[in-house]
């Protein structure tokens, strides 16, 4: 009686098993490259007229507002011409806008006489300026012998400067390791305070020559004045 139940139940577990089994066994690889997907609902057909040209419905809410325009109605017009629908006359510009245009037309876009009376005021100034280049390049190379000189003699002034300032150097130094006993930097403090009482001597000395060649002068000066009284 056991046996009998026990086949009974493996019986239907096989039959369970062997109806389950096919559903997740692993397809070959013919059968899957055969697959094709396939969609499981129609889309609505677009009713849609695209052999007509497209004219909008100006009484109608749906349509919008930029098609509602002037500028939408004059660009229909040119495209399609009195097939649109549009009446030309509302296209015209009103006496305001046309006032408006010519006066943006003369601001932007001169007239012919206006241009050519620019053209002629520019071509004025442009000979000015060159004339009064050209005149200055004239003056300039009339002067240029006398600068040349000039640059000369500056130039050579220069040098002669840069000669006496380094023989002046090389003497305070010379001097400055007479008077201490070692050479020292021009840099140094005690350098620069021996340089400032050297020239406040050499200023002295100045003073003292000019003035005792105002009184030479002086002295020669009343003599010859002497037989005039």
């Amino acid at each position: 009686m056991a046996a009998s139940v026990l086949n009974r139940r493996a019986s239907q577990m096989w039959c369970l098993l062997k109806g389950i089994w096919p559903l997740y066994a692993p397809l070959p690889v013919s059968t899957c490259c055969n697959l094709i997907q396939v969609a499981n609902y129609n889309s609505r057909p677009l009713r849609l007229n695209i052999k007509d040209a497209y004219i909008p419905d100006w009484n109608s809410e749906r349509t919008p507002e930029w098609q509602k325009t002037d500028k939408f109605e004059r660009k229909l017009y040119g495209r399609l011409g009195s097939a649109s629908g549009v009446d030309p006359t509302r296209l015209l510009p009103s006496p305001e806008q046309l006032s408006e245009m010519v006066a943006e037309e003369r601001g932007w876009y001169p007239s012919l006489q206006e241009m050519q009376k620019n053209i002629a005021v520019k071509e004025r100034e442009l000979a000015k300026k060159r004339q009064a280049r050209e005149k200055l390049i004239a003056a300039n190379m009339a002067k240029m012998p006398m600068m040349v000189a000039e640059w000369r003699r500056e130039a050579r002034e220069l040098k002669q400067k840069q000669r006496e300032e380094k023989v002046r150097r090389e003497r305070l130094l010379a001097e400055a390791r007479e008077r201490f006993g070692y050479a020292l930097d021009p840099r140094s403090p005690k350098f620069q305070e021996m340089v400032k009482e050297i020239e406040k001597e050499e200023k002295k000395t100045r003073k003292l020559l000019k003035r005792r060649k105002k009184e030479e002068e002086s002295r020669s000066e009343t003599p010859a004045q002497a037989p005039a009284t």
